[in-house]
């Protein structure tokens, strides 16, 4: 086969994917190892032939599947699931990119280059949502909100993903949608969220007090 025509299969190829890269990035940037941990069980048993070799190693699985239960505790936690989300500030986004480039291929090219871009930038948004509202929802005295979000949100990773391995397209759309929605929601909630980082400063002063005896400002 000619190279002009290899390189227009590919890039048809990559193009084709680009709605399930976007559905996972959007569900990486709420739960990455659930993302990589899903795709991983969908390709080694068969359901998607969409799935890199890559995503299907025992080591992968094995290593997702425990960072999966560790972020499944810490997650329900009020105040610690945001500690967890501050830190995969850069690892959900890097995870949302690394599998947007898996899927379209691993070629090396634009588009693939494109592909990896998509997720990236999809998880750090569908992130910066997560992490926002959790801030918000730490501002409640009750503790029970933060189980509940926390198990829709697995609920909803794994089901839009689940769905996305037969209806691409119908998936993206629903991500969209949600993470849209979600940008809306964030956009009222600044004031919680700004509430809840005050209070956060003002432990950190008090325990700072408690260690130094000097009492905060």
């Amino acid at each position: 086969m000619p190279r002009k025509h290899r390189c227009r299969l590919v890039t048809i190829a990559s193009v084709s994917v680009l709605p399930l890269v976007f559905t996972s990035g959007w569900a990486s940037g709420i739960n990455a190892y659930a993302v990589v941990l899903l795709l991983g069980v969908f390709g080694a048993t068969g359901l998607s032939d969409d799935v890199p070799e890559s995503l299907q190693r025992p080591e992968i699985l094995i290593t997702a599947g425990v960072l999966f239960l560790c972020e499944a505790v810490a997650d329900k936690i009020p105040y610690v699931d945001s500690v967890w989300d501050s830190v995969h500030t850069v690892i959900r986004p890097v995870a949302g990119a690394w599998v947007g480039a898996l899927l379209a291929g691993q070629s090396g090219s634009l588009s693939d280059l494109a592909a990896g871009a998509i997720g990236g930038s999809t998880a750090l948004a569908s992130h910066t949502v997560k992490a926002g509202t959790r801030m918000a929802i730490n501002t409640s005295p009750e503790p029970f909100s933060n189980f509940v979000m926390s198990t829709a949100e697995d609920l909803g990773v794994a089901g839009i993903l689940t769905f996305a391995m037969f209806h691409p397209e119908a998936a993206a759309i629903i991500a969209g949608v949600l993470l849209l929605a979600g940008l809306v929601v964030l956009f009222f909630l600044v004031s919680r969220i700004r509430r809840f980082l005050r209070r956060r400063a003002q432990r950190r002063e008090e325990r700072r007090a408690a260690r130094t005896g000097v009492p905060p400002d």
